[in-house]
């Protein structure tokens, strides 16, 4: 029971401390942004906001799938960046991004204003699986062979993702997992004790 009180206390002097700011996940498509950034938010009692699904509402419902057919990738990029910077004036938040977001430096740069990144880090084989359990057309970066468009992206994307503030491997564990870890990679970076510790800040 102890231990659950210094959980509660802990995560509620995690938002205290985190005040406006969004907790902003960034990381390849299938890395689990949406499922663990929902866990997440519930976790600490926040909203979780999912930039893609915003972006289809932005076009009428109109799918990601379609908006690249139609218009093409820059035209998205320029609508995502815009969308991003829209929400992160609405935190705090847990804030999934799309898997090519983080490469905008104008979008890196509003994240470190006006958030707290976590880069959910996935090797080669575990994006692959979980890639494959949903059809290429779902995901416009990865027509023609998927293999060699993820090996392409990790090698583009990663020194980039590397930049965010904090990096939680993302791998075939059960999602609580992940989330006590990156729970406790926030309380570090924003310099939160446990509450069972003496030591202060």
């Amino acid at each position: 029971m102890n231990e659950a009180h210094n959980t509660a206390a802990q995560e509620a002097a995690l938002i205290a401390s985190l005040g406006r700011r969004s907790i902003v996940l960034v990381g390849m498509m299938g890395a689990g942004k949406s499922s663990i950034g929902r866990r997440l938010a519930q976790r600490l009692d926040i909203p979780f906001v999912d930039a893609d699904a915003k972006i289809e509402e932005a076009h009428a419902g109109v799918t990601i799938p379609e908006i690249f057919a139609t218009y093409g990738e820059p035209y998205f990029r320029s609508g995502e960046a815009r969308v991003i910077a829209r929400l992160l004036d609405s935190g705090p938040q847990v804030l999934a991004t799309g898997g090519g977001a983080y490469m905008n430096a104008d979008t890196r740069a509003g994240i470190r204003q006006k958030g707290v990144s976590v880069w959910l880090k996935a090797d080669f084989e575990v994006l692959m699986k979980r890639v494959k359990r949903r059809s290429t057309a779902d995901r416009p970066m990865l027509q023609g062979d998927p293999a060699q468009r993820i090996r392409h992206l990790m090698d583009e994307r990663y020194p980039l993702y590397a930049q965010a503030d904090m990096t939680v491997m993302s791998r075939e564990v059960a999602h609580e997992t992940i989330v006590n870890e990156i729970i406790a990679e926030l309380a570090a970076r924003l310099g939160i004790a446990r509450p069972s510790d003496e030591a202060a800040e």
